[in-house]
């Protein structure tokens, strides 16, 4: 079995619920078990900024599929909730992006890992240190004294809120 950590975010059609839903597809996922969810965080959008505000937030999943698998069946989930890709950073209902999938570095035309941007996005590092605070990324630093830049800034946690 594999780890895998899974950014979650949306911020169409009540995105609290599609996040909530979205933790509950991943459960469903074959040969995969849902071990951690963490918090719900609200998050101005990055990229174009003329759109509603995000709920974001992290899985830990335990899984046999191999990584482009993994991010095959992501994108179905995607698919099932009607996502549309209308142009980079647009507004939608469900985005989940593969972050690491145990320590392996790849790098396809399908997919790259670690996620090359995560380490940028406070609204996957807090709560990916919420849920792993111990986890050190594979470039050697600790996901914690990463989000600790995010700390102070605009990203809400609603905690006591999770999905």
């Amino acid at each position: 079995m594999a780890i895998a950590y899974i950014a979650l975010g949306s911020n169409l059609q009540d995105p609290v619920k599609q996040v909530s839903r979205a933790f509950d597809a991943l459960a469903q996922l074959p040969a995969t078990r849902l071990l951690l969810r963490s918090s719900l965080y609200k998050t101005a959008p990055v990229g174009y900024d003329n759109q509603p505000d995000f709920i974001n937030a992290v899985a830990k999943i335990d899984t046999l599929l191999e990584p482009t698998v993994l991010l095959r069946q992501l994108l179905a989930v995607e698919a099932t909730f009607g996502r549309e890709r209308p142009f980079p950073n647009a507004p939608r209902v469900l985005d989940l992006d593969l972050l690491l999938y145990d320590q392996i570095a790849m790098h396809t035309p399908e997919l790259i890992l670690p996620h090359p941007r995560m380490h940028e996005r406070g609204f996957v590092l807090l709560p990916l240190a919420e849920i792993a605070p111990d986890l050190i990324l594979p470039n050697g630093k600790s996901v914690v004294e990463l989000a600790t830049q995010y700390q102070q800034s605009d990203i809400q946690s609603l905690s006591g809120l999770s999905a």
